[in-house]
């Protein structure tokens, strides 16, 4: 296989795209030679390892485990990762009990190409988002990079992170905070998902943060002196109206959510403490800023109506995730090429979006990303107990391995075409300015 990217001004451009405006235009095209022998190599190899992979994906699968918990992936991993020829391993690293670190270093100044696995599962329906198979993807792509780095001779050093705690405790923000990343000076990051949606390669998601609210009033008994009490739970409930009414001039994107947890002790006693969580997300962390103040004021307007206290904890918030565009057309015509159909960017761009929110939004704002999205047969959709049963299948192990071959190539050609690693970090400079203006 040979891939083909024009070069212009904007970065990497497929080729199907500009077909025609080569011919009229003479557009300058550059044609990657080494890519076609990564990928043959990538996917024999990837192939040849996939049965010593399975059983890895199955412990992971077969063991559920929640945030910070994931003992067994972590050992499971750790332990596999070992028996590698050339990894070096550092469990529990940074601190974080279930992360770890395996770094294959060629001995040669080069790009650090990284990959995230996770393994963390959900609370009562276990693996029902797949991340058996993003620790499976990442682990053998991972693997395929170090295995070509040697037989190609090539510079730099790849490196695994496992992640955990993705679902609500924010694994890869707290080792990006300890410097796990930037230690380790790390070029590009790539990981995976799975879905019941088509394959995408622009995968992005929506920031999200979490708080808690509290109101703090005055007991009073509800019938005899009513007059006496603050009334706590009254906030919270004007609160909420507030919030039902301010969603008709929220924007496409925005969402708001949020469920009471206390709501006062009888109803014979005016209630003296509310509370909830609530949730607001948004196409971006510039445009959730924006929503946030918004839904303060509904809070604020909850307190100033019955005169209890206000109280907001925050608890997590995640970054929404801006894929890389050009290291990921690399990936999408790898993908084509192991048989996918991932369409153009522009199309992509929009099969990619997903109102869901992941820590590697935050990773992607530290360095360039691809979050590569893949398919697997399923009756139901992710966070849903038959979505687990279907990501233990076969099926979705060979899946979950193709993707893996996709983010091997789209790292090895980071690591070995300047042009391309030139390309990505542009214009992960030029979104961290738009970012910026966009606060101003």
């Amino acid at each position: 296989m040979q891939i083909v990217l024009d070069l212009v001004d904007d970065g990497y451009v497929d080729i199907s795209t500009r077909r025609d405006e080569r011919r009229s235009k003479g557009l300058n095209q550059l044609q990657i030679e080494e890519p076609s022998q990564y990928f043959d190599f990538i996917s024999e190899y990837v192939d040849s390892i996939s049965e010593t992979l399975r059983p890895v994906n199955l412990k992971i699968h077969d063991n559920p485990e929640l945030n910070y918990e994931e003992f067994i992936a972590h050992e499971t991993l750790t332990k596999f990762m070992r028996t590698r020829k050339g990894w070096k391993v550092t469990p529990s690293a940074y601190g974080i009990a279930t992360a770890f670190i395996a770094e294959y270093d060629s001995g040669k100044k080069g790009p650090v190409i990284s990959f995230n696995a996770e393994y963390d599962a959900l609370k009562g329906i276990g693996h029902s988002c797949g991340h058996n198979l993003i620790a499976t993807c990442s682990l053998a792509g991972a693997l395929a990079c170090g295995e070509a780095m040697t037989k190609f001779s090539l510079p730099g050093k790849i490196i695994l992170y496992g992640t955990p705690a993705e679902e609500g405790g924010g694994g890869k923000i707290k080792l990006l905070e300890a410097g796990a990343y930037s230690d380790h000076k790390v070029d590009i990051n790539l990981i995976s998902h799975p879905g019941k949606v088509a394959d995408c390669a622009l995968m992005s998601t929506n920031a999200y943060v979490s708080f808690k609210v509290e109101y703090f009033g005055k007991e009073a008994h509800a019938a005899a002196a009513p007059w006496e009490g603050i009334n706590a739970l009254d906030a919270l409930i004007t609160a909420y109206n507030a919030l039902s009414v301010l969603r008709q001039q929220t924007m496409p994107g925005d969402i708001i959510q949020g469920h009471i947890t206390d709501g006062g002790a009888a109803p014979n006693i005016i209630h003296a403490y509310a509370a909830g969580i609530f949730v607001t997300r948004a196409l971006s962390k510039q445009r959730l800023k924006v929503l946030r103040k918004k839904v303060n004021k509904c809070f604020e307007a909850g307190a100033e109506a019955t005169g209890a206290k206000l109280k907001i904890t925050e608890i997590m918030g995640y970054d929404d995730h801006v894929p890389n565009r050009a290291l990921c057309k690399v990936s999408r015509q790898v993908m084509n090429a192991l048989g996918s159909d991932i369409p153009s960017p522009e199309m992509d761009i929009i099969r990619g979006a997903t109102q869901a929110s992941t820590d590697q939004g935050n990773i992607s704002y530290a360095m360039p990303s691809v979050s590569l999205g893949f398919k697997i047969d399923s009756v139901e959709g992710p966070h849903n107990p038959g979505f687990a049963a279907a990501a233990r299948t076969k099926e979705a192990h060979i899946a979950a391995l193709r993707a893996g071959k996709a983010l091997a190539v789209t790292g090895l050609e980071a690591l070995t075409d300047e042009k391309l690693l030139k390309a990505a970090k542009e214009e992960f400079k030029n979104m961290l300015k738009g970012s910026e203006m966009e606060q101003l």
